[in-house]
C-alpha cells in the first residue's frame, strides 16, 4: 500500500501514536507522519504509508495554517497549556486595539527562537528531553516567516487568530512572543492545524472513520496518491525508454519544460508516478532524487 492519508489528529495524543494506531490499523509496518503536531494541538496531520514515506519531507515543507488561541496574562515554561504557570499579571486592562500593531511586526521574514520544550534536536536528542532531565539547554532562532495573522475573535484575555506561515515555525513561541511584546505575557491556550501544504483540514479524516473503513475493508476511499502531497511541482511525463533508466536513478533528457531550481513530477507514459527530479545544470540533464519503484505495474 503506497499513498498518504490525511489525518485529523485529536487532542491528547502524540503525532507517534496516531503513526503506531494507523499502523495497527492498515497492518502496515511503513508507516510515517510528515509534520510533528503537539499532544495538546490537533488538526492535520498527514499520514504517508509505503512509497510515500519517502515523500514526507516535501510535505513538511510546505507552508501551514493554523486556528490559534492566545490567552493573555499568564506565562507557562512550555508555552503552551500543559507546562508550569511561571507568571501572570493583570489584563482587564488589555485591549484588541493595543495588541493588533503588535500582531502586524510578526508579519513577514524573521528569526524566532523555539521553545526549550520542543523537538528540536540538540546533539542527537531532543530539546525538551534535555530539558526534562534538568540540563540547561541553548537554542537558537532560526528563520520563519509569518505571511498572515488574521483576528477571528477578540474575548478577553483570549485572541483567536488564523496564522498562515513556513515550515518550522512554533506558534507557542508566538504566543510567547506576542505576550513578552505586550509586557503582560501569554500562553498558547488551543491550536488547531487546518491546512499543512495541498491537506485541508475539511477533507480531513479521523482514525475512528479510518479504522472503521478498514473494517468494511475500504480503505481505499480514503487514500490519497502519493503525488497529492506535490500539486505544486511540474509534471512530466517519459516514453518507456527513458522512464527505465529513471528507475535506474539515471539522469535523463527531457525538453517539455525548461530547467528550473523547483523539483519536477515524474511520470511513465501510463501516468505512473516515477520520481521527483531536480536539474543538473553542470551536466544539462534531470537527476532523479527519489524513485518511487513500486508504483510502476
Amino acid at each position: 500500500m503506497d499513498g498518504i492519508f490525511n489525518i485529523n489528529k485529536p487532542c491528547g495524543i502524540t503525532s507517534h501514536d496516531v503513526v503506531a494506531r494507523v499502523r495497527r490499523i492498515l497492518k502496515q509496518k511503513r508507516v510515517g507522519h510528515a509534520g510533528t503536531l503537539d499532544p495538546s494541538a490537533r488538526g492535520v496531520l498527514p499520514i504517508c504509508v509505503g512509497q510515500a514515506t519517502r515523500l514526507a519531507e516535501y510535505i513538511s515543507e510546505s507552508g501551514k495554517t493554523y486556528q490559534a488561541e492566545i490567552t493573555f496574562g499568564v506565562v507557562t515554561d512550555t508555552y503552551d497549556s500543559e507546562g508550569a504557570i511561571l507568571r501572570t499579571s493583570d489584563v482587564r486592562g488589555l485591549t484588541l486595539a493595543q495588541i493588533e500593531p503588535i500582531l502586524s511586526s510578526f508579519l513577514g521574514p524573521q528569526m524566532q527562537l523555539p521553545p526549550r520544550y520542543s523537538a528540536v534536536k540538540l546533539q542527537g536528542q531532543p530539546a525538551y528531553k534535555r530539558v526534562r532531565a534538568g540540563e540547561e539547554v541553548t537554542l537558537t532562532p532560526r528563520p520563519i516567516e509569518i505571511s498572515q495573522l488574521q483576528v477571528l475573535d477578540w474575548q478577553s484575555p483570549r485572541l483567536t487568530l488564523l496564522v498562515a506561515c513556513s515550515k518550522g515555525t512554533y506558534i507557542r513561541s508566538l504566543a510567547y512572543d506576542v505576550g513578552e511584546r505586550l509586557g503582560c505575557g501569554a500562553y498558547l491556550s488551543a491550536l488547531l492545524r487546518t491546512r499543512s501544504g495541498p491537506f485541508e483540514l475539511n477533507t480531513s479524516v479521523t482514525l475512528e472513520q479510518l479504522s472503521a473503513a478498514s473494517e468494511q475493508d475500504d480503505i481505499a476511499s480514503y487514500l490519497l496518491p502519493s503525488d497529492s502531497a506535490l500539486p505544486n511541482y511540474p509534471a512530466i511525463h517519459l516514453d518507456a525508454t527513458t522512464s527505465a533508466r529513471v528507475l535506474h536513478g539515471n539522469k535523463f533528457r527531457c525538453d517539455q519544460i525548461h530547467p528550473t531550481t523547483q523539483p519536477v513530477r515524474v511520470y511513465d507514459a501510463r501516468g505512473n508516478f516515477l520520481a521527483i527530479a531536480t536539474w543538473d545544470a553542470a551536466q544539462q540533464m534531470w537527476q532523479p532524487g527519489k524513485v518511487l519503484v513500486s508504483t510502476m505495474g
